[in-house]
């Protein structure tokens, strides 16, 4: 149902059961799935790819050009997942010649304000809560968990099942599977709770704290640490995809905190 008070160009593709309410405008170029919800106010640009069954609340911008003085007008997208939820005045602008789109993966909630810049990769199941900004290029693994006013710089990777505190600057990566906060941003343990919820086992997180004991608390340095995971740990897809994370690091991997015990 499209209500009269929308502006919909007619070159774009709108699934026979999407919801459009007043004031919004849809422009040329977008693709909206079946079962999606498009608040009042929301502005869909062109370039936008959005999935099925998605919710997009009052006052949200999609796909706006990207705030980086190289573009240079060409054709990209910004996409969005299935089932995921965007609440107000959320910003996510669409991607350059780096990646040519910015993707926000299925499932995901992503709270008011929150700001997703050119050619981020968020993946499946992430929170971003209120105010999380994300500066270009950012790459955050599925089911990543990210507090409320968190900043993340250009070229920061996340990885999956993180959780990091409200209110943190993220200098470096951060790995999966592990919780972060303070100031400066530190490993202050596995995310257990967030890993139980997602169904993992109590020995699969034992076998996840076990590598980080050897990467933060044992005095190694980030090879040393790495060569005796790779040589020690059995192969596991937890492990492997550790090992993947940090082997290919750009901006360095978060530290723990000096003057804290947590394990």
């Amino acid at each position: 149902m499209i209500q009269p008070l929308a502006f919909i160009d007619p070159s774009a593709q709108i699934a026979d059961n999407v919801v459009i309410d007043p004031f919004s405008v849809i422009h040329k170029n977008v693709v909206i799935g079946s079962g999606t919800w498009i608040g009042s106010n929301v502005t869909i640009m062109e370039g936008a790819r959005i999935g099925k069954n998605c919710k997009i609340f009052p006052g949200a911008v999609i796909s706006a050009v990207p705030q980086d003085l190289k573009f240079e007008g060409e054709e990209t997208t910004a996409v969005i997942g299935d089932n995921t939820t965007i609440r107000e005045f959320v910003t996510v602008n669409r991607g350059t010649k780096d990646k040519y789109t910015t993707k926000v993966g299925s499932d995901c909630l992503i709270m008011a304000y929150a700001h997703i810049a050119h050619d981020c990769e968020v993946g499946d199941g992430c929170i971003l809560a209120n105010g999380v900004t994300l500066a270009g290029h950012v790459k955050i693994g599925d089911y990543a968990n990210i507090g409320g006013l968190t900043a993340i710089p250009q070229f920061i990777s996340i990885g999956s099942h993180t959780y990091i505190a409200g209110g943190a600057f993220v200098r470096k990566d951060i790995p999966p599977f592990i919780k972060a906060a303070k100031e400066p941003i530190s490993y202050m343990g596995v995310n257990s709770v967030g890993l139980r919820r997602r169904g993992f086992t109590n020995e699969k997180i034992n076998e996840i704290q076990e590598i980080y004991r050897i990467f933060y608390l044992k005095g190694h340095n980030t090879s040393q640490a790495i060569e005796i995971i790779e040589t020690e740990m059995k192969p596991s897809p937890e492990r492997d995809e550790i090992l993947m994370f940090m082997n290919l690091c750009k901006k360095g991997i978060m530290k723990k905190n000096s003057n804290d015990s947590s394990d």
